[in-house]
């Protein structure tokens, strides 16, 4: 297998030419997969982000440093009786 990367605007016209490298010979069958980035959903992309942000290891550092740095105000206030 082997992969040919492209990166086109789309036309007004909404039609691209795809230019296959000469190696490829004539009458092979090639699989064309379109892939659209810098996109927005709105709503769906936010929620797929926040998904990865809990497996974002330095997101993850960050939070328990924040944690850490308000654990003592956390606990301000609070007698024995209610830890």
């Amino acid at each position: 297998m082997e992969a040919v990367k492209q990166i086109v605007k789309i036309p007004k016209d909404h039609e691209i030419r795809i230019k296959v490298p000469k190696n490829i010979p004539e009458n092979e069958t090639i699989e064309v997969i379109l892939i659209m980035k810098n996109r927005q959903d709105g709503f769906k992309q936010k929620i797929r982000e926040l998904k990865n942000a809990a497996k974002d290891k330095l997101f993850l550092e960050d939070m328990k440093e924040i944690s850490d740095d308000f654990s003592s105000v956390d606990l301000e206030g609070l007698t024995e009786d209610a830890i």
